[in-house]
């Protein structure tokens, strides 16, 4: 019946339609068969919702707080001069589109792709368009570095890599390692395809679609409790500003140095990031707001909160389901596994593995596939529990190769929807540097398709 649910989840994913009914019904029909009730599978399904909110908390925790730290900064002009100094760098298109890449890239890796399009939009695109590349360039940029690199590899906030770890029953450490190797060739390939064929582009003086004012509009966003269209930009001074402005980057930094020195992975190492956002976001309220601080500290979580609850919504009762595949089931409907089995997930491994020659070059296509197909939904985290339980599975009739196929339908599934070809996923990049989403979707296909074939030939070697 798991297997049977699990076709169809993969099924609506495909129809691009949601699947958290179908995983309600998994969860109430897994429940009526292992307890016999209908009133214990009823309360299965809401024991199931609060196993994973439990397991995703911590994810959806850093994240809010990362999104009520950025949205100051924004609105502030502190990220505008974070940056400043870079766009002097920024003289022609091959350097437009590396720079604004690798500085998406890494600051997304602290900030989360979405606020990061905020926090550089302002400033680079002006700058990059200026440079010759066309605001289309600009987009393909943010897009790859951004919600394809850093995303699908999540170095430090760690919310991908803890998901699909705990789906396949591995340490994030585990998932994290796996994906080094994945995640640049992923990465390279995809980003060098598609600086290559913006070059071809230009040189044949293609009609791109430019940004008419090249500026983000700060009225888009308002501080919390005040009216559209407001801000606090002249607020501080410029030297404040300035010294703000060295002050982020450098604290975050000083967090990987302590990270590296103290050996901090995981649940750890996303607590110090967390802690450090909360400080800055203290710190800036406080001279921004003085006597109004203490209720614009709360107003500012609550705006993070409610960013984060609104992305991880859909993504609950789907790992609900999923997390039914391993041991969680145990947790969540009582001890209702034979003593030797460690997971619906695992004995199917078992099962496949007598009757099926896997192999490395099936389980990485296979796993490909799969990570594909469940960012069809334009999430890319809704399904990388699914793709982490499957990897289990293959890994355990392969018998080896579990840490790399997880991170492969991570990756896959990350890329196709986390924003980079699903084109109601790419709005916020599309929106900032004023082009076509669907348009943005159709020049990232060919470097994303390239980068995925050439990764799961990677894996295959890797398993």
């Amino acid at each position: 019946m798991y297997l049977l649910f699990i076709v169809v989840i993969m099924g609506v994913m495909i129809m691009r339609r949601d699947t958290s009914l179908v995983c309600i019904i998994g969860i109430f029909t897994i429940g009526l068969i292992v307890k016999g009730s209908v009133y214990l599978a009823l309360s299965g399904i809401f024991h199931s919702f609060i196993y994973a909110i439990t397991e995703l908390l911590g994810t959806i925790l850093i994240i809010s707080i990362i999104v009520a730290m950025s949205r100051i900064l924004l609105i502030t002009g502190i990220n505008e001069v974070m940056v400043a100094p870079i766009t002097t760098l920024i003289c022609t298109p091959f350097q437009a589109y590396w720079i604004t890449g690798l500085l998406m890239m890494v600051i997304s890796w602290f900030f989360w792709p979405s606020p990061a399009v905020a926090l550089l939009g302002a400033v680079l695109l002006p700058a990059a368009v200026r440079a010759g590349l066309p605001a289309m360039g600009v987009a393909v940029a943010m897009n790859l570095f951004g919600h394809g690199i850093a995303l699908s590899s999540d170095f430090v906030i760690q919310g991908a890599p803890r998901l699909t770890a705990t789906a396949a029953g591995i340490p994030v450490q585990s998932v994290v390692s796996a994906s080094v190797p994945l995640v640049f060739v992923m990465g390279l390939v995809a980003t060098a395809t598609a600086y290559w064929l913006l070059k071809r582009d230009i040189k044949e003086q293609a009609d791109f679609s430019r940004c008419e004012t090249a500026e983000l509009s700060y009225a888009s966003y308002a501080p919390p409790g005040e009216e559209q269209g407001a801000n606090l930009r002249n607020i501080l001074p410029v030297r404040v500003k300035k010294v703000l402005a060295v002050l982020v980057p450098g604290l975050f930094f000083l967090d990987v140095a302590i990270m590296y020195a103290a050996d901090l992975q995981g649940g750890d190492a996303t607590a110090l990031i967390g802690g450090t956002a909360v400080f800055i976001l203290v710190l800036i309220t406080l001279l921004v707001y003085r006597n109004q601080s203490l209720e614009k500290v709360t107003a500012y979580l609550i705006d993070g909160f409610t960013f984060g609850f609104t992305i991880f919504g859909p993504v609950i009762p789907i790992a609900a389901f999923f997390y039914l595949g391993d041991a969680g089931i145990n947790h969540i409907m009582g001890q209702v596994l034979p003593p030797p089995s460690e997971g619906i997930v695992n004995d199917i491994g078992l099962a496949i593995a007598g009757l099926v020659p896997l192999n490395p070059a099936v389980g990485a296509v296979t796993l490909t596939l799969v990570g594909a197909i469940t960012g069809l939904d334009g999430s890319g985290f809704s399904g990388i529990a699914l793709a982490g339980s499957i990897a289990h599975l293959f890994a355990t009739a392969i018998g080896s190769g579990i840490a790399t196929l997880t991170a492969l339908g991570q990756i896959a599934a990350i890329w196709v929807g986390g924003g980079t070809l699903v084109p109601w996923a790419l709005i916020p990049a599309a929106a900032i540097c004023g082009v076509s989403p669907f348009e943005l979707a159709r020049r990232n296909l060919l470097p994303v398709l390239a980068g995925l074939a050439v990764t799961t030939i990677v894996a295959m070697f890797l398993i």
